[in-house]
């Protein structure tokens, strides 16, 4: 049943394709947000519901970026590969830690990652891009696969820092290999998740319409912006990903503290 919070959620949708298309990332993150607390939908659902969502929307904006030239495949491949596997390691790890707590770990990395981001966005882009050593582009991916494996959410931006600072890829381009490597991982996560969308389906349908509206305005808008402009914007919104996470989980996290039984 449609309900007045659907129809809400259906207008907010068309933000996560501008976060994919703009920063290459964000997409995970902000749609099972908007499911959960804007659609009504369970958490588990919501999940499930992200993937097709998340995935299909990134791959229109992969094409997107293809056709202009902004997807480096030799890197791309490598990270989608490596980080498929890692994500299967990373994935047992969760059942450890309390889901509050997990989300706490992903705002401190992503301080971390929006604060880097902002001190080097001055730095003068490689004239030669794209230097993706496979060895060491397989170690990384492996690594970040593990890690949004176990933090079940924000591959776009692990990724997309990661291939900056170890494939030397500008930041266009690593935006648009980014998209790539989401589709990938999201295929893979959905295959997991097969038949929890359920009744769900129209719904992940009218989401995913709206998304790549979002994603069209969004590489429209990143084609415009200089290097700094994309790499201030993408750690502006990491910055505020991990604010909200940590005003939304630091009161169930300290509960637990105080009540470890």
């Amino acid at each position: 049943m449609w309900t007045i919070g659907m129809g809400v959620a259906l207008i907010l949708s068309a933000g996560i394709g501008l976060a994919l298309g703009l920063v290459g990332g964000g997409g995970s993150i902000v749609t099972v947000p908007i499911l959960v607390y804007v659609a009504g939908l369970a958490p588990r659902e919501a999940v499930a519901l992200s993937l097709p969502i998340v995935g299909a929307t990134a791959a229109v904006g992969a094409l997107l970026q293809y056709r202009v030239g902004n997807t480096d495949l030799r890197a791309g491949m490598v990270f989608a590969l490596t980080g498929m596997v890692g994500a299967l390691l990373g994935a047992p790890m969760t059942q450890l830690v309390p889901g509050p707590a997990l989300m706490l770990l992903f705002a401190g990395l992503m301080i971390a990652v929006g604060t880097r981001m902002l001190l080097v966005r001055a730095e003068v882009e490689p004239e030669v891009p794209g230097n993706c050593d496979p060895l060491r582009c397989g170690i990384v991916g492996l690594g970040v696969g593990v890690l949004t494996g176990f933090l079940g959410v924000g591959g776009g931006f692990l990724i997309v820092p990661t291939l900056v600072r170890f494939a030397r890829l500008p930041m266009r381009k690593a935006i648009g290999t980014s998209l790539l490597i989401i589709t990938t991982n999201s295929a893979s996560g959905f295959a997991a998740h097969l038949g929890g969308i359920g009744q769900h389906a129209p719904l992940a349908v009218a989401f995913t319409a709206l998304a790549m509206v979002g994603m069209l305005a969004g590489t429209a808008l990143g084609r415009r912006m200089q290097p700094a402009s994309l790499k201030a914007a993408f750690a502006g919104l990491a910055l505020a990903v991990a604010a909200y996470l940590v005003v939304i989980n630091a009161r169930p996290v300290l509960g637990l503290l105080h009540h470890p039984g």
